[in-house]
């Protein structure tokens, strides 16, 4: 089982659930978020006064899977996040330990 964490611009959000429901996984969790990289922020205009924006609006999406499923889902959110310019995001991938499903007290791969 893995854990997919994709940083993502928010406007690119439901294009990326459309690709993800579109191989088969059913649910994420969705945070916003702020942050940068590269790109340190921007500059921007207020009522004539100009000022730096450190920290930019994002969204974090977690979602826990089957391991085999985890190329197929880093490649749609690839494509549906894609649009080129600096700040298009990222995606870690992490292993999974233990996942249970509180209400019916299922375990692992079936708690998915």
């Amino acid at each position: 089982m893995k854990l997919v964490n994709a940083i993502i611009k928010p406007f690119k959000l439901d294009d990326v659930r459309e690709a993800i429901s579109g191989i088969g996984v059913e649910g994420l969790t969705v945070s916003e978020v702020k942050g940068f990289g590269r790109q340190k922020g921007h500059t921007e205009l207020y009522r004539g006064a100009e000022y730096q924006v450190d920290f930019l609006p994002k969204v974090k999406l977690e979602i826990a899977v089957k391991a085999d499923v985890v190329d197929r889902l880093v490649e749609a959110i690839t494509k549906a996040a894609y649009t080129g310019k600096i700040g298009d995001g990222k995606i870690f991938v992490y292993d999974l330990q233990q996942v249970v499903r509180i209400r019916t007290g299922e375990t692992d791969q079936q708690a998915i």
